[in-house]
């Protein structure tokens, strides 16, 4: 007898009495009989088939879905949570203590440039890895399939135009905010303008990064949202307080160990109840999740080839390219080449994290194969996938469920951190230091600190609010960052390439972008494009647990399909703009790059207040790369190879504070410039 010969019924899901007999759960069934009464048999690793057992007669109408009891962390689970956060406060304490600590704001916000590539790769990985990717990779790979492993190589195009175009220009001039670039390049509004939209889109940004998988872990286990908030934000502010970017950098090298260690447990757990990596890419494979050759061009598919190699790398572009937190990294390394090599180690991490991330939807698909939690009703939401997967393969064993726990806090607090410690840096280098250029490198140290503070302090506060939201806040935090990091790299596109482009036309093309993305963004979110727009693989409910609410005492759990559920009507969507609201949401940073660059190069075209302005010297991409590399030799390090803090060059160049205590230079005369250049580095 076939399933499409069951009878249907249409009651919605309820909580069976406590007396009914407790069910297999769906990925780890042992036996079941199918609502057509035929004994169905399942086999997992390491059993054996059970014998036969008789189902009673239901009548129509009377089965129901079983919700299974809420599962929760044991204290086991909180212990090693909290030994991760124990070993993070001690590095922090260890950096902030060791040596007499920061004597100055050099040391807290770039580790005095002597940073090696290793630990700053490891932590720049860490970075953008928040738990909204702990817990959001691996819901989109069971939903979406393997092909979600293509924002690898949108990555690895990041890297490479990172490495060639971005890198030596912030290196080479020494820069601790990126910002300042654009008041060298520009004015000084259009360099507050960037670090306005920076803060505020970081700040909400790190509120929902915090809130969001206390939240999420709320939902599904019970975990006091406010302990696990309060927990790991004042932890994190502490320790960025206390220990400044040294603390930061260890921390995430520590926090990336955790995060890969959470996933391999995952997926080697995973792979041998199901019964090996083959069977598994198997199950992937005949659920379409092995889908690599994806090349659909419709921008309103959630995921192709297209939407990574372009939008994806635009959008780590906008992250790694000209980012505070990114660039404060590499610029904190020792010389160019040690700053290289720690975006290579990032690629390499990032590879890792992502493909583990990935493993794991296809291992969570093969374990729910038969029914789906989300169809099922046992998770309301799909982030919640990855912690109820935890839960049930890890029943059993005490304390793994909390590496898991560590895994998707660690991504909390590496995210976080870095961004306090990026909102501080550019607070003191753009608003503080330009207005009180007398201060004593100790005032700005313990400025710095207290900036981080009140800056983490912030966070915690935007979190609490966050819960004011509801629903949709991980939507919410890739939204703030593409709306707001699109618009900027276009405005370093503009100043570094651009010659032509003049100040009003870049504050123009950063406006346009913004109100582009932002209107797309809004309309994506009020509109959201159906399922099938979006490309979401089907998900089965075939085998899922039911009970027969007319049996009585003596009722049997059986597996069957689900109960038809009355989708609720899709809203109303407008008729010319719909599609454009569809579009996938990688395409919004793409989008405000691209309406940035072309609008700031038409504006700078018009004649009147717009008109071209030649740029002052060596502020362009091939300015830098010329002058630098035509320098000679200083002992056995080229300046292009030496820290900034001791290569003279940078200091030459227009706008350019002496020291930390010292007055601004004035901006050199036109004709001075290259020979100022060339007489404070040696030559």
């Amino acid at each position: 007898m076939s399933v499409d010969n069951c009878t249907e019924f249409s009651p919605p899901p309820v909580l069976p009495p406590s007396d009914a007999p407790v069910p297999p759960r769906p990925g780890l069934a042992t036996r079941a009989v199918s609502l057509c009464h035929v004994p169905i048999y399942q086999r997992m690793p390491g059993q054996g088939l059970p014998p036969p057992a008789a189902a009673t007669l239901a009548t129509p109408g009377s089965l129901e879905v079983w919700v299974p009891e809420r599962l929760t962390f044991s204290l086991w689970d909180y212990g090693v949570f909290g030994l991760m956060l124990l070993i993070s406060t001690g590095i922090g304490l260890f950096h902030g203590l060791a040596k007499g600590g920061q004597k100055t704001s050099e040391d807290f916000f770039t580790g005095g440039r002597r940073m090696s590539a290793l630990p700053v790769g490891l932590s720049l990985s860490a970075s953008f890895m928040s738990a909204v990717q702990v817990l959001g990779v691996p819901a989109e790979a069971y939903r979406y399939g393997a092909k979600f492993l293509w924002m690898c190589v949108g990555q690895l195009l990041n890297t490479l135009l990172t490495a060639q175009l971005f890198l030596p220009v912030f290196y080479r001039l020494g820069l601790t905010s990126t910002y300042e670039y654009l008041e060298r390049r520009f004015s000084r509004s259009v360099r507050l303008c960037g670090t306005l939209q920076y803060v505020v889109a970081t700040m909400l940004y790190t509120g929902i990064v915090i809130y969001a998988p206390a939240l999420i872990l709320n939902q599904v286990t019970g975990l006091d949202i406010w302990a696990s908030l309060l927990s790991t934000g004042v932890i994190c502010t502490f320790y960025t307080t206390i220990g400044g970017m040294k603390a930061v950098i260890w921390t995430d090298v520590f926090q990336v160990v955790v995060m890969l260690s959470g996933f391999i447990a995952i997926v080697i757990r995973g792979v041998l109840l199901v019964g090996g990596p083959a069977r598994v890419l198997g199950i992937a494979a005949n659920g379409s999740r092995v889908n690599f050759g994806d090349f659909n061009p419709d921008p309103r598919s959630r995921y192709t080839v297209w939407t990574f190699l372009l939008g994806g790398t635009l959008v780590w572009l906008s992250m790694y390219g000209v980012n505070q937190a990114q660039v404060q990294r590499y610029v904190a390394c020792r010389t160019e080449r040690e700053a290289r090599m720690a975006l290579l180690v990032n690629q390499v991490g990032l590879f890792c994290i992502v493909s583990s991330a990935v493993a794991c939807g296809l291992v969570m698909f093969a374990l729910y194969k038969d029914c789906d939690p989300l169809l099922a009703g046992y998770i309301s939401a799909p982030d919640q996938y990855m912690p109820y997967l935890v839960l049930d393969i890890f029943e059993t064993s005490p304390g793994v469920p909390g590496l898991f726990l560590a895994c998707a806090y660690s991504g909390t607090l590496s995210t976080a951190s870095t961004s306090i410690n990026a909102m501080a840096a550019i607070t003191v280098e753009d608003l503080v230091k330009p207005r009180l250029p007398a201060l004593s490198p100790r005032r700005l140290t313990l400025i710095s600190k207290g900036l981080s503070l009140i800056y983490g302090t912030s966070c915690i506060t935007v979190a609490a609010l966050a819960s004011l939201l509801g629903g949709g806040v991980l939507q919410g935090s890739f939204t703030v960052m593409g709306v707001i990091s699109g618009p900027l790299l276009g405005a370093f596109v503009l100043g570094m390439f651009l010659p032509m482009c003049s100040t009003a036309g870049v504050l123009g093309g950063l406006g346009a972008g913004f109100a582009l993305s932002f209107w797309v963004a809004v309309g994506g979110t009020l509109y959201p494009p159906s399922a099938a727009t979006m490309g979401v693989l089907p998900a089965a409910g075939a085998l899922c647990p039911l009970y027969n609410r007319t049996a009585g005492a003596n009722r049997t759990v059986l597996l069957g399909p689900l109960p038809p559920r009355q989708q609720p009507p899709a809203p109303p969507r407008p008729a010319v703009v719909g599609d454009f609201y569809a579009i996938s949401y990688l395409y919004y940073g793409a989008l405000g790059t691209l309406t940035t660059v072309v609008a700031g190069v038409l504006l700078s075209s018009l004649p009147g207040p717009t008109k071209r302005t030649r740029p002052p010297p060596g502020v362009l991409w091939w300015d830098i790369a010329k002058q630098t590399s035509s320098l000679s030799p200083t002992a056995t390090k080229t300046p292009g190879e030496e820290p900034p803090a001791k290569a003279e060059a940078p200091q030459a160049l227009p706008v350019r504070p002496d020291g930390d205590g010292g007055p601004p230079r004035a901006p050199p005369e036109p004709g001075a410039a290259t020979d100022l250049l060339l007489r404070e580095t040696h030559v």
